[in-house]
């Protein structure tokens, strides 16, 4: 974590070398329920200043959307920053809208476990709310940075569940709140219609096939409930297309890096799993993200052993190197994971079970304690500010 809040993706990898919203919500989320208030409150922090400091961009740009005036897409804002809050200035998909829904979606979560008010940080907040709340029904990238002329189901769940936290917020008017529950009670029907429609939820309004991020509509966001028919539906779509022993593909005909598996989707499905009650499945997920960990402790951002395009691996290594190692997503989504599910495995013989070894002690803990968890992201911070440090000479 840079001193400026700021979560680095990963300080390994290049064009990784940026905060996310998206990823930045869920690793603030992990260190708020491991009781790591201090870093979690530095991130939003962060988050509150690089929207407050786009104030007169933002409100320019929900007046001309109310008049109807077209926007390119790169006057919207960006997706990645620099851990100072600036734009990278170079070119890079940006439009993309679930990270300002996710930030505050744990920040709300944030402020309710933790009885913090953080009214300092509102301005940004609302800000930031009122943006989604504006354009949440435009075409945008999705969580993997493609196809930007649809709305992706994944990416209005995030959208949903930061307009519902800020619904509840006293510090704001209560004509506010109430619209942005409306706002959130619209996005929710929008995609359940399409949802029944069709039998499932879909990668995008109008498509028929899924996409792993889906398994975030119903944990953590609460788009609908985990054990809804839905997505039980959904569930059952993603496991036989995108899950081969405990991997997950984000989708189908993924080409990135080879198509992989990715390990902070497998942690997401073994959160779902945990929710739903099928705990040795979701110990066995997490059991298989712990397995691909470097012996060092660090988590990938995914695998190549079972490649759906193995054709297209090189090419990538070719232009941005090995995978980002670690990714700080990964280590996120694992310690949520764990400390949601609550599945701690009590004896040796567990362990042995479920397949832990030393080697992944630093990226998940033995038997999977939550503190084990929780050195290993702060690790991972210490790294980082050590390359940080060594960039500004």
């Amino acid at each position: 974590q840079a001193p400026s809040g700021a979560y680095v993706a990963s300080p390994n990898f290049p064009v990784y070398h940026y905060s996310w919203l998206r990823d930045g919500a869920f690793i603030a989320d992990a260190m708020s329920r491991a009781g790591q208030t201090d870093s979690a409150e530095a991130f939003f922090r962060w988050c509150a200043g690089v929207v407050s400091d786009r104030r007169p961009r933002i409100e320019s740009l929900i007046e001309r959307r109310r008049a109807g005036v077209a926007i390119d897409p790169g006057e919207f804002l960006h997706t990645r920053y620099t851990v100072d809050g600036q734009e990278s200035g170079e070119e890079w998909t940006d439009f993309q809208l679930d990270g300002y829904g996710a930030w505050l979606w744990a920040f709300g979560l944030h402020r309710r476990r933790h009885d913090r008010e953080m009214e300092h940080l509102m301005l940004g907040a609302e800000l930031s709310a009122r943006y989604v709340q504006a354009f949440w029904d435009h075409p945008s990238y999705d969580w993997w940075e493609e196809h930007p002329d649809h709305r992706h189901a994944s990416t209005l769940a995030a959208l949903y569940a930061g307009l519902d936290a800020a619904s509840e917020w006293p510090e704001l008017e209560s004509d506010r709140r109430q619209s942005f529950a409306q706002t959130a009670a619209i996005i929710r029907e929008t995609v359940l219609a399409e949802a029944q429609r069709i039998g499932h939820l879909p990668k995008w309004l109008g498509a028929l096939r899924v996409d792993a991020s889906l398994i975030a509509a119903g944990i953590p966001f609460g788009l609908v409930r985990a054990n809804h028919p839905l997505m039980l539906a959904t569930i059952a779509m993603i496991e036989a297309g995108l899950v081969h022993g405990g991997g997950v593909h984000r989708y189908a005909d993924d080409t990135y890096y080879g198509g992989g598996e990715w390990l902070l989707l497998a942690a997401f499905l073994g959160w779902h799993y945990a929710r739903i009650g099928r705990t040795a499945d979701a110990r066995r997920q997490l059991a298989w993200v712990a397995s691909h960990a470097t012996p060092d402790g660090d988590l990938p951002e995914q695998t190549s052993e079972c490649l759906l395009a193995p054709a297209a691996r090189q090419a990538w290594i070719d232009r941005w190197g090995p995978v980002a190692t670690p990714l700080l997503w990964s280590h996120a989504i694992i310690i949520l994971s764990e400390m949601s599910a609550s599945m701690l495995p009590h004896t040796n013989a567990d362990a042995s079970r479920f397949g832990y070894d030393t080697r992944t002690s630093l990226a998940v803990g033995r038997h999977f304690r939550a503190t084990d968890y929780v050195l290993a992201l702060q690790h991972r911070h210490l790294i980082t500010r050590a390359w940080l440090e060594q960039m500004n000479g």
